[in-house]
């Protein structure tokens, strides 16, 4: 049936559904195994960001990071992975990239890169997906057309000898040759169809010589669905004016072209049209079926455990919540921004949501740190959701550095201490949240973290180094740490989280994670529309 290789993308949205199974689908010989497709969802530069898609934003990024911390069980072991099946819907794909002289030759390789990894993850064909590049400066230079290539390969090769043409920035130039000439039917394009999309890709890093507006507006009109990246000192509201509507979802921005790679995944999985396994009933779960784009899992229901084999359920013998001390150690470096940092708050806040909070079940602590290190308030001090919320609302940001080495320092030495709340034999989780490089050395305490027992979790967002995630991170790694490029995707980690703060020892206990999944279905399903 033409499937490709599609992993379940990180953290995806799960829709619950009563179910029972699936098979895992394999990659067709010589594709090429890359994640799932689902297109550029993707958000404005923070700075520019209204309040209300913020809200939006950080609404979607909760329900990730809290579904992301339940890993370990769902009145039961979390659901397992049962397999993967995607279909990419026949596209004409045109990227439409900048490079005038502002980009330099070492970032203009990144940006082939970036076009080679999304082409890595299409169905390429004469009748499925078809590909073509316009590179422009000053003047506009077809690189190849969407008739040139039928195969990956080619298409590969061909960006590999692309080259920058180093004068000025014609970006509305360049979309009218999309319009009358890339998308034309010489070239290769399709007669307007539902059964196919037309899609442009916009890369620039700089403020266009000529209008983009009109000539814009003209390519929506013709039934063409644009995607604008900006990088760097772009000018956001030239993005804006190109981008097709709903901007939240057409617009993005990363802050060099050293990272815009990362926003592959998310090109990827825009071009993945996915069956629903659990609704067809194509899957082997016992009991409950969740649904995700390219793949499903299964879970129980609740005072139900999963099984070792992953889809049947047993009868759980009761509990009424796992005992848990658990610290956020929140970057507050001005990095952060002061509208991204009221989303962590939020986001700390629908975890807490999550969780039940008691002397005897879960204790929440809370450090926040930039330049130097401050403790909001110690484990045990709130004894209910409502008091840790508000003393969460009530917390200031600090906007200075970023000391993560110390402020796991202070997390190993202090947090976990007897003397300011933590409870001996209670499991110890550390959920680490930065956007930057670490001023100072990170690896004793981080060491030292793990070495003491303490699951620890690491999530990036923007420029945070992944090699510094993964080393705050517990094992296994792929587990512990998450990095997103921007605030948006970090719900799509959130999910996750929260489905791992359960413990491990008693899955039965986990109750309100199953009760969590049900208040926020409904959330869940209108955030996948």
């Amino acid at each position: 049936q033409g499937f490709l290789p599609c992993p379940s993308p990180l953290g995806a949205p799960p829709a619950l559904h009563t179910c029972q199974g699936l098979a895992r689908c394999l990659p067709d010989e010589g594709q090429v195994n890359t994640s799932g497709p689902r297109l550029l969802l993707s958000t404005p530069h923070p700075a520019s960001s209204s309040s209300t898609a913020m809200d939006r934003i950080f609404s979607a990024l909760l329900l990730s990071l809290l579904l992301l911390l339940q890993s370990y069980n769902v009145c039961g072991a979390p659901p397992q992975p049962r397999g993967t099946l995607c279909r990419t819907k026949p596209t004409d794909l045109v990227f439409i990239i900048d490079s005038s002289r502002s980009v330099r030759p070492h970032e203009f390789e990144k940006i082939k890169v970036f076009v080679s990894r999304v082409i890595e993850g299409l169905d390429v064909g004469p009748n499925s997906t078809r590909v073509g590049v316009i590179n422009y400066a000053s003047a506009v230079k077809n690189e190849f057309s969407l008739k040139t290539y039928h195969t990956k390969a080619g298409l590969l090769q061909a960006v590999r000898r692309i080259e920058p043409l180093s004068t000025g920035t014609m970006t509305g130039l360049a979309i009218q040759f999309a319009i009358s000439r890339a998308f034309s039917d010489s070239e290769g394009g399709r007669a307007r169809s539902p059964n196919f999309n037309k899609v442009a890709i916009v890369v620039t890093d700089g403020r266009p010589q000529d209008g983009v507006q009109d000539v814009a507006a003209r390519a929506r009109a013709a039934g063409i669905e644009i995607f604008a990246i900006g990088v760097g000192r772009v000018d956001m509201h030239t993005l804006r004016q190109i981008a097709s509507q709903p901007l939240d979802d057409h617009v993005d921005y990363v802050e060099s072209y050293s990272v815009i790679e990362k926003l592959t995944q998310k090109f990827q999985e825009a071009f993945c049209v996915v069956s629903d396994l659990c609704a067809t009933g194509d899957h082997d779960c016992e009991q409950i079926c969740v649904s995700t784009p390219g793949a499903y899992k299964c879970a129980c229901k609740e005072g139900f455990t999963l099984n070792n084999d992953g889809k049947t359920c047993s009868a759980c013998s009761g509990g009424l919540g796992s005992a848990l001390d658990l610290v956020f150690l929140i970057d507050g470096s001005k990095s952060v921004r002061p509208e991204n940092f009221e989303l962590v708050k939020k986001f700390i806040n629908q975890i807490v949501d999550s969780l039940e909070v008691s002397d005897k079940q879960a204790q929440v602590g809370l450090v926040q740190y930039s330049s130097s290190v401050r403790q909001e308030f110690p484990l045990g001090q709130f004894k209910n959701k409502k008091d840790i919320k508000a003393a969460v609302k009530k917390m200031s940001y600090m906007e200075k550095g970023t000391m993560t080495g110390q402020a796991l320092k202070y997390l190993v030495d202090s947090s976990f201490a007897i003397i300011n709340g933590a409870r001996p034999g209670v499991p110890k989780v550390g959920i680490v949240f930065t956007d930057g490089r670490s001023q100072d050395y990170i690896t004793d305490a981080a060491k030292k973290a793990k070495d003491s027992g303490f699951r620890m979790f690491a999530v990036g967002v923007g420029n945070a180094v992944e090699d510094e995630l993964r080393e705050i991170a517990s094992e296994p790694v792929a587990e512990h740490y998450f990095y997103t490029a921007d605030f948006r995707t970090i719900s799509k980690i959130g999910k996750k989280l929260q489905m791992k703060i359960c413990v491990e020892e008693d899955p039965c206990e986990c109750k309100s994670i199953v009760k969590f999944q049900t208040k926020v279905e409904d959330l869940i399903n209108s955030l996948q529309q």
